[in-house]
């Protein structure tokens, strides 16, 4: 296996930090190493060692590199995380023969790729992966070819001595209730959320793969471009196959059976883009009739025995397919509309409907004979969707003249009505004449397409109304068949009801209304209480109505296949710098107090070779060469740590001030040149013993690789003793974990805060990306903390424990004014300091924890509202930002963002399983108990639910004290989408 010593988390890579030194005079000139290596192979064999090995192979790869994971079991502890690289591949002996457990991650996500250009996965299966097994996020050009994500389930553990007896499940009778019989597999909620889900990316094949288990979408492509799905199998998860918000997809010759439903293509709303233009060709969907086993969000609403669902998406056509054995109908054709009622949808930018439908030349056989009953349960939540089968059953009785026939059929409720081959809720909106055409955040009109359809994305404000005019002509006559359906020569088997339109609640509101006040309706009883009432609920089966050929002299079109255009490589990364060019660098002699600049352009395998401190065992020693100590408002969370920070600018450079007001550099901080390097160093404090112990330095260094794109490496440093017992910081790419504890009074409250943790965490140098990668910000772990609204105020260390020595003793003025002063800072206005070192004319962040610090009266609403804002902006909002790692979920939390659904206010969450703790909305007004953000920020020792998800072990009891707070107290219905909940 090749060395690991080369690595970091932004990449290695050649800039211009300094020229190399001249040789002394009268001395040969030495000849400069080979500077790359490339192309290189990192061999992962099974063992006791191969979590190690995977990560520090996993933190070196750079373009045309291979991770290789030979044949066997492997129990790893850590997911497989690539970043900041490209054109890579990761591969195994084949799918039944390379197996990687990650039933003991302290990571959500098996193999994650984020913001990586080119990258293959292949041969290979992932088990028993905490939260998704395969996740790509933000990739172009993405393959998953000959791959398994599957869970064990409920039917014992998969393990080295089973798992080739386990892997290949068969589909032959699927449990249509929880505790039925499994004879396959045994499907469980604690499974992961999704198998195979690349997200936010563009470019992406999925073929000749498979996903067992999954509690939300076995095979998923979400938010992206240009996908293809073909080849592939899905069996024993919630949903099989899910295209969401998909612009160009296509599925093709693929198998979905026993799971709850086979196939969705759908919008989801309140996230990054709205799709458009799916194909769904070739496929089978069989035997989709596994009951529902999802925790929460709109997947758990899926009824079982479902073979095609489609929901507020435009233009899909469905041909060619076979469509058997589902107990609720074969296809389900439904809108946002049934869900929340007329103009109930919150997100406005979201169309409801489904339109350009196109289903011909499929075959559909057995469909609608077994509907599921209610979920007595989730009604009495208030989850009335559950209900629903029940009443499309109700609207499709037969019609039975003999009363004591017509009753006779109703004492079994599972069997009241049957649904259909083709089943459509009728919906449809119309013309909404006085909704203006939506705007931007300036006023201006959002683009639209050839036919008219804003374009909307998640940077648009969510107008009042769903403007829908380009769907209705001049006279306000519905432009069919484009804004319709077409149904036509369909092979439908004759031992089924060919269609249902159920017209949607029409007729229903008695039942709903009885529902609301009395659950007994939901028993055969009830239900013959009213059963005069339900014999005139309309409905038709008049399939003719989709017609299109008969009706409007034609079909819609046939929508053309997907297409993905060849890869193309950026050049943006460079290959990994070789050993030799490293120690010719780092081994440098520099004169007594010169940083080593020239050595920036590579990651130093011991922080004392930068030069940057006058104490090469002490980052708390003053810095080099004019390096400014600084501190932050609010700041990230790491288990109370004490952190040490310091800003080097290059001599003669400035950085330049850029602030987030105006929207216009909402997530980036302060613009630093190339050479820059921000040192913060993570120690533990016990200030009753006198005593603080060092644990780990990150340096930040930004560079520019060859194709002169500038880009910032992360270096983890952690502190040992060498041999002489002396501290030394190790470079340590791989990450680490540390027993810690701590006891110090809080520097701006005084407050004592005491504790340990037997697991403090090193983020590996990927992990370091996850958090510091924008898509707008310079490639590699860009900065997070210095941004004007965090720099503004006097500097003062963090804990009392250094005194007045080092660090501790810099001028204790306003930082920003500080900067200017020094000449390393231009661009910034003219500040107006009050008498506490805060400028007043500029943003600022309070300090979280202070209260009435950001100038509203101490524990009002407002001053809580605030605080905790900073408090998200600092912990979350590097990640929960529309370029974030988490810009997928459409949670975003930097402090300019309006407090709405984007917010979190009765936002869903995008996906089920465990991160959702069993809760329906993130932030539910006045109810912190029913809330996933408070739930997931008290979390502690488990992946699926901690957030944030690394760099911390303990949850922050003040700031879930100020979260809770705020959902109980200020929170109310007058917020925006306050009513989402309902």
């Amino acid at each position: 296996m090749l060395g690991l010593t080369l690595s970091g988390c932004g990449g290695d890579s050649g800039g211009d930090g300094g020229a190399t030194p001249s040789p002394a005079p009268n001395q040969p000139e030495e000849e400069e190493p080979d500077r790359f290596t490339e192309g290189r192979t990192f061999l992962i064999e099974p063992g006791e060692g191969a979590t190690e090995d995977m990560v520090n192979a996993m933190i070196q790869l750079r373009p045309r590199d291979t991770l290789e994971f030979a044949c066997g079991y492997f129990n790893l502890d850590q997911g497989l995380l690539i970043q900041a690289t490209e054109d890579v591949l990761i591969k195994g002996c084949g799918k039944d023969e390379t197996v990687l457990s990650f039933r003991d991650s302290a990571n959500v996500t098996g193999l994650e790729a984020l913001n990586v250009r080119g990258i293959t996965v292949r041969d290979l299966t992932i088990l028993d992966s905490p939260g998704d097994a395969f996740k790509l996020k933000g990739v172009k050009w993405g393959t998953l070819s000959n791959v398994r994500a599957i869970w064990s389930g409920g039917g014992g553990p998969i393990t080295e001595d089973n798992y080739p007896q386990r892997l290949n499940v068969a589909c032959t009778a699927p449990p249509f209730n929880e505790g039925d019989p499994a004879p396959d597999y045994v499907p469980s909620s604690d499974s992961g959320r999704y198998g195979i889900y690349p997200v936010e990316s563009e470019n992406i094949l999925v073929e000749e793969s498979e996903s067992v288990g999954a509690s939300d979408a076995g095979i998923y492509v979400g938010q992206t471009n240009t996908a293809i799905i073909r080849d592939s199998r899905a069996v024993y998860n919630v949903m099989g196959f899910e295209i969401e918000n998909v612009q160009g997809g296509e599925y093709d010759s693929n198998l979905a059976e026993c799971n709850t439903g086979g196939f969705l293509i759908y919008d989801l709303e309140n996230i990054t883009q709205y799709g458009d233009t799916s194909v769904m060709l070739n496929n089978t969907a069989r035997n989709n009739n596994t009951y529902n086993f999802a925790h929460s969000g709109l997947v758990s609403v899926v009824p079982r025995g479902v073979g095609f669902i489609t929901l507020g998406y435009d233009n899909i056509e469905v041909v060619d397919n076979v469509f058997e054995d589902h107990s609720t109908a074969a296809v389900l054709y439904i809108s946002y509309e049934l869900i929340d009622g007329p103009g109930g949808t919150a997100d406005k930018k979201l169309d409801p409907y489904t339109e350009g439908l196109h289903i011909h030349d499929n075959v559909m056989r057995n469909s609608g004979y077994d509907l599921p009953p209610p979920d007595l349960e989730k009604t009495l939540n208030g989850e009335i969707e559950s209900v629903l089968p029940t009443l499309i059953g109700l609207k499709n009785l037969p019609t039975i003249n003999d009363p004591a026939q017509f009753l006779s059929s109703l004492q079994n409720l599972a069997n009241l009505g049957k649904g259909a081959h083709i089943i459509w809720d009728g919906l449809r909106d119309e013309l909404d004449e006085d909704c203006p055409y939506p705007v931007d955040a300036q006023g201006n009109p959002v683009p639209q397409d050839e036919h008219g359809k804003p374009l909307h994305t998640n940077q648009h404000p969510n107008p009042s109304c769903h403007y829908n005019a380009y769907k209705f002509d001049d006279q306000g006559n519905r432009k069919l068949p484009r804004w319709g359906s077409c149904i036509h020569d369909n092979e439908l088997s004759d031992d089924s009801a060919p269609y249902l339109n159920f017209h949607g609640t029409d007729g229903l509101e008695l039942v709903i209304g009885l529902v609301d006040q009395d659950l007994s309706i939901l028993t055969p009883g009830g239900l013959l209480d009213i059963v005069g009432g339900l014999l005139n609920f309309p409905s038709d089966t008049n399939l003719s109505d989709h017609d299109c050929q008969a009706r409007f002299g034609s079909v819609l079109p046939s929508l053309p296949r997907v297409e993905i255009p060849p890869f193309e490589p950026s050049g943006d990364f460079d290959p990994a710098a070789s050993e030799e060019y490293i120690a010719h660098l780092c081994e440098a002699e520099v004169e007594e107090g010169e940083i080593n600049r020239a050595a920036f352009e590579v990651d130093c395998p011991l922080l004392s070779q930068y030069n940057l401190f006058a104490e090469a065992d002490d980052p708390r020693s003053l810095p080099h060469e004019g390096g400014v100590p600084y501190v932050l408002n609010s700041k990230l969370f790491s288990d109370h740590a004490t952190k040490y920070r310091v800003l080097f600018v290059p001599p003669g450079e400035q950085a330049v001030y850029r602030d987030g007001q105006g929207g216009n550099n909402v997530n980036g901080t302060i613009d630093f040149p190339v050479g820059t390097v921000i040192a913060k160093t993570f120690a533990f404090t016990d200030e009753a013993n006198n005593s603080e112990a060092l644990v780990e330095t990150r340096l930040l260094i930004k560079r520019v690789s060859q194709s002169g794109k500038a880009f910032w490496a992360g270096l983890p440093y952690i502190w040992e003793q060498n041999n002489q017992g002396e501290p030394v910081a190790v470079l340590t790419p791989g990450g680490g974990s540390r027993a810690a504890s701590w006891h110090f009074r809080d520097a701006d409250t005084g407050t004592l805060i005491t504790g340990s943790t037997d697991s403090y965490s090193v983020p590996n140098a990927n992990q370091c990306i996850t958090c510091h990668g924008n898509d707008d910000r310079p490639a590699g772990s860009a900065p997070i903390g210095p941004k004007p609204r965090n720099l503004n105020r006097a500097y003062q260390p963090e804990s009392s424990f250094m005194g007045t020595a080092g660090q501790a003793g810099f001028p204790r003025v306003n930082q920003l004014q500080y900067w200017v002063d020094q000449g390393l800072l231009a661009g910034a206005p003219e500040l107006e300091l009050d008498g506490q070192g805060v400028a007043t004319n500029v943003e600022r962040l309070p300090r979280w924890n202070v209260p009435g610090d950001g100038g509203d009266t101490a524990n009002s609403p407002a001053d809580i509202e605030h605080r905790l804002r900073a408090y998200l902006e600092v912990n979350c909002q590097h990640c929960h930002n529309d370029k974030g790692a988490a810009s997928n979920t459409g949670y975003y939390l930097d402090v300019f963002r309006a407090v709405d659904a984007g917010y979190g206010i009765c936002k869903k969450p995008t996906a089920t399983g465990g991160g959702s703790c069993g809760r329906q909305h993130v932030v539910v007004p006045g109810s912190s108990d029913d809330s996933i953000v408070s739930c997931r920020m008290e979390a502690e020792n488990d992946p699926q639910r901690m957030m944030p998800p690394i760099a911390r072990s303990v949850a922050h009891d003040g700031a879930t004290a100020l979260m809770r707070q705020w959902i109980n107290t200020v929170v109310d219905g007058d917020y925006d989408n306050a009513d989402g909940c309902n």
